[in-house]
């Protein structure tokens, strides 16, 4: 199962950092050794407000089929519309990505739902 290719209402993403060890001596002195030429942990939050009840049922379904925050995947396109060419997010088309945890359901009326999902990029 591939995951919902509706475009999210907000996103927020962190890029992570390098892996990075601080190494300080007794006299102060600091040396620090990257460990790396790729960051980690990138975070990516996305937010589908107002979405019918059965488009929410689709991000749960795909959750299940990830064994929850196990496999990877892919993001369709369509998640990504509007960052092509941006400065501050990097190539996510080329990251996967699984989830931090599971998706967040809140019922807004009757029919209708608001989804959080929270993502971690995985080189």
């Amino acid at each position: 199962m591939t995951f919902p290719t509706t475009a999210p209402s907000a996103r927020t993403f962190d890029p992570g950092n390098w892996a990075v060890k601080n190494y300080n001596s007794m006299s102060g002195a600091e040396i620090r050794i990257r460990y790396g030429d790729k960051r980690y942990n990138a975070k990516l939050s996305l937010q589908y407000q107002n979405i019918a009840d059965t488009v929410a049922d689709d991000f749960l379904a795909h959750y299940d089929s990830q064994f929850g925050t196990y496999k990877t995947f892919t993001l369709p396109t369509e998640v990504l519309t509007g960052w092509t060419g941006s400065n501050y997010i990097p190539n996510t088309s080329a990251m996967k990505f699984r989830y931090s945890k599971a998706p967040t359901v809140v019922s807004v009326r009757p029919g209708v739902s608001t989804v959080s999902v929270e993502l971690t990029g995985v080189i």
